[in-house]
């Protein structure tokens, strides 16, 4: 009995360890963002800030498709209402732009937790059509707002701007500050989900929602809980994303290509139901856009043929063949058998 105890406590302790890990990576890595920020110039801290965004994004995402099994192609819902919540919160109720971010957040909570009534009574790819549905719905409303600046959309007040810093380069450091944050705190929020209880049963549900319920796990409410948080977040995320453009319209606040199509190649050549999927997804994304997209049509086709390809010979991603290669897990939440 003594022996078995010393060993849960030398178990427990490694797990405990295992889980430190990956939050240490975490803070080297933002501590090398923000040094970096005091040595690159204002086009390349905007780059990063963009590279960070889209690094959210994608973990948002993932934790959607990836562990609760929900294939959402509506996400841009989200980023719209979250980018014109800020707008309106900065601009018509004068808050600052950090309360305004929040208030995006919010508006893209209360919008997922009313779109949520609707689109779970659909299963498979009709809840992904659903989710389209929704985030179509949103651009239409918002074009025919004349409080939301309808077809022409909004800017931003330079006033409002320059409450983050006086110059260029002060307000690219503040941009790439909160791209960070924002990135860091979703990053390790999914990391400390997964490896609770409520990880556990999305795992559960998105291997078999059936035999998940058959043992006490209540699926609906789970996987609602997690596409409003997300939605939380992608509000918070569309609001950043338009203070740094400083302008928006409904066809780029809603813009299906940008804010979901892209998403969605880089979870699937980074790694889906992986947190270290994303990362690698990211990188891969940058790199073809910065070596394609001078040319037109044709990076797109890039684009498709990567992900076509990736699906066909690396179902996993490339942190799969990774991760089968050396057996490395930067963010294990697998639970293993004593």
């Amino acid at each position: 009995m003594t022996d078995g105890l010393l060993h849960g406590m030398v178990r427990g302790g490694r797990g405990q360890a295992a889980a430190i890990v990956p939050m240490l990576g975490i803070a080297v890595a933002a501590a090398g963002c923000l040094v970096m920020s005091q040595v690159l110039g204002p086009a390349s801290l905007r780059l990063l800030s963009e590279i960070l965004i889209y690094l959210t994004l994608a973990q948002l995402w993932n934790l959607l498709a990836g562990y609760a099994g929900l294939v959402s192609v509506g996400q841009q819902a989200y980023v719209g209402l979250g980018g014109y919540a800020f707008f309106s919160a900065a601009t018509g109720l004068g808050l600052p732009p950090l309360p305004a971010l929040l208030v995006g957040g919010v508006a893209g909570l209360v919008a997922a937790a009313v779109a949520s009534v609707f689109i779970f009574r659909l299963k498979g790819a009709h809840f992904a059509i659903g989710t389209w549905v929704v985030a179509e719905i949103c651009l239409l409303t918002v074009a025919i707002t004349p409080g939301l600046g309808s077809g022409s959309g909004l800017s931003l007040p330079a006033a409002v701007v320059r409450t983050l810093g006086a110059s260029p380069e002060a307000r690219a450091t503040v941009f790439l500050a909160l791209a960070l944050a924002l990135a860091t705190v979703t990053i390790v929020a999914i990391y400390l989900l997964m490896r609770s209880r409520i990880g556990l049963a999305l795992v559960a549900i998105r291997d078999s929602e059936r035999a998940a319920e058959a043992l006490g796990v209540d699926a609906m409410r789970i996987k609602r809980m997690v596409y409003i948080a997300v939605g939380f977040a992608t509000g918070v995320a569309g609001g950043l994303i338009f203070l740094m453009k400083l302008r928006m319209t409904p066809d780029s606040a809603f813009s299906l290509l940008d804010w979901t199509a892209y998403v969605l190649f880089i979870v699937i050549i980074g790694g889906t139901g992986r947190i270290e999927g994303p990362f690698i997804g990211t990188l891969i994304f940058f790199v073809l856009r910065t070596l394609f997209a001078g040319y037109g049509p044709i990076y797109l086709v890039v684009l498709g043929a990567v992900a076509v390809a990736a699906m066909l010979f690396a179902p996993g991603g490339a942190w799969g063949l990774i991760a089968r290669w050396t057996n490395v897990e930067l963010f294990p939440i697998r639970r293993r058998p004593s």
